[in-house]
């Protein structure tokens, strides 16, 4: 083995290119500066220019590092950063690589998806929760849409099984921040109780090693081992619609964890009522602790997440650049991350500062757009208000102009923006046949075509649909 450490790093590198894409490896790992490393601690330092350079190596390729790592360093490595937090004024912090980069020279068996059994050989405190380390309690900032649960989820944590809080079901929206939150709850439970079996699992990974046991006749095994958890956690429970054979298999799981006083704690994008095909058992069982509901975080909340994030990962992030962000992002935590992430990988790879420009440019391509439909109602709301007019004088048989003017851009916005037919639109406006629809669309596209100012007043009405959604 060639004794230079900076020869080993430059073939980790070398290996690292045969693995990654060309894109991948200039983004990523191209900007790694190697600065030491110590042959006694067995402890590996390079620079990193960003926090967030260094979380996306953290979340998405550590196993690739490690095995790298292996390979010219051999065994027992322990990977740290030197992050750049302030370029001009050459401030750095230094981070701990996390545990899965100890590299381990005997290759892990076994498929991802495998269940866990007592019969493996490893001790009962020493199973994996799979939790999300970076899913904390520090890093969820309380808001009005989500005080009760984190509240609830605090106490829960800190006497897991002991309180009336079991089982603990929380619900909400796409993006409120559930996994957040209940993997907050098994980082800050495993923190206080090193021996307690804390597991996070998803519906659909249960659902699949419960099908995998089936198929090797270890159902039994299956069962005994999540019968042996003192806090399950699982997310996304909705996806068990379709699955009534892992829907009976964990009702058994769960009385047995609940007679036993062990903690549960579920998540669902909808509460227990509206899970149609739960069983009535399983129903009972659900709603006989709490139901808390997470609700999207309003602007200030998405604001003060934003403003933690750049604190967090030493962002410069201009004011008006951070409320457009949190304005358009939906009320979606996860959308918020998104941003930030595609923001920061665009200043790296273009070498740019985040400013308005580029936020906007981002927005298009990271943030999925509200998109519930506009109704006729919507539209007429709109146009009527614009034009000072009534829908009672739109709907009526009056041939004055202001109102035949109003009927007649409503029906063509309703063409334009709802998928309805011309019959059910004149139905809508009125009660006009779908010739008088086609007429009126006609006339607007005919006068559109030769007046501008008529033009820039759909404009302004076009747009106060988008300040609606």
């Amino acid at each position: 083995m060639e004794k230079n450490p900076k020869a080993l790093w430059d073939n980790c590198l070398s290996l690292i290119k045969e693995n990654v894409t060309e894109q991948q490896f200039r983004t990523w790992f191209a900007p790694i500066v190697f600065e030491h490393y110590d042959e006694d601690s067995r402890t590996l330092l390079v620079q990193v220019p960003s926090r967030y350079v260094y979380e996306y190596l953290e979340q998405y390729y550590v196993a690739l590092l490690s095995k790298v790592l292996y390979r010219c360093f051999g065994t027992n490595v322990q990977l740290n950063y030197r992050i750049v937090v302030d370029k001009n004024n050459k401030i750095t912090v230094d981070e701990e690589g996390s545990e899965a980069v100890n590299i381990d020279p005997v290759p892990a068996s076994g498929r991802v998806n495998k269940t866990p059994t007592v019969l493996d050989g490893v001790p009962m405190q020493d199973i994996n929760p799979q939790l999300d380390l970076h899913k904390t309690f520090q890093s969820f900032i309380e808001g009005d849409s989500n005080k009760l649960p984190r509240t609830v989820g605090l106490s829960i944590a800190e006497h897991p099984g002991k309180s009336t809080f079991n089982p603990f079901f929380v619900f909400g929206p796409s993006g409120c921040g559930k996994t957040h939150l209940i993997n907050a709850i098994g980082v800050r439970c495993k923190e206080m109780y090193p021996r307690k079996r804390v597991l996070y699992v998803s519906a659909r990974l249960f659902q699949v090693q419960f099908t995998d046991a089936s198929r090797q006749n270890t159902v039994n095994d299956f069962i005994n081992f999540y019968q042996t958890i003192d806090v399950l956690i699982v997310d996304d429970v909705q996806e068990w619609a379709t699955a009534e054979k892992t829907v009976t298999t964990f009702f058994h799981i769960f009385d047995h964890l609940f007679r036993l006083g062990k903690q549960i704690i579920l998540a669902s994008d909808r509460p227990p009522v509206d899970l149609k095909w739960l069983q009535d058992r399983l129903l009972t069982r659900f709603s006989c602790g709490l139901i808390a509901e997470l609700e999207k975080p309003n602007e200030q909340l998405c604001i003060d997440i934003l403003n933690l994030k750049c604190r967090r990962d030493g962002l410069k992030i201009p004011e008006d650049v951070i409320r457009f962000i949190a304005k358009t992002a939906n009320g979606s935590v996860r959308d918020l991350e998104g941003v930030i992430n595609s923001l920061l990988a665009y200043s790296v790879v273009y070498n740019t500062n985040i400013d308005m420009r580029l936020a906007e440019r981002v927005i298009k391509r990271a943030v999925k757009v509200d998109n519930k439909p506009l109704t006729v109602d919507d539209i007429l709301e709109k146009v009527c208000n614009h034009y000072g007019v009534s829908q009672q004088n739109v709907f009526s048989r009056s041939r004055k102009r202001d109102f035949v003017l109003v009927r007649q851009i409503s029906m063509y916005l309703a063409q334009k923006y709802t998928k309805m037919p011309a019959s059910r639109i004149g139905q809508l406006i009125g009660g006009r046949d779908h010739s008088t629809v086609i007429h009126s669309c006609s006339t607007i596209e005919q006068r559109l075509k030769v007046d501008k100012m008529f033009g820039a007043e759909l404009t302004s009405i076009e747009n106060s649909f988008k300040l609606k959604k």
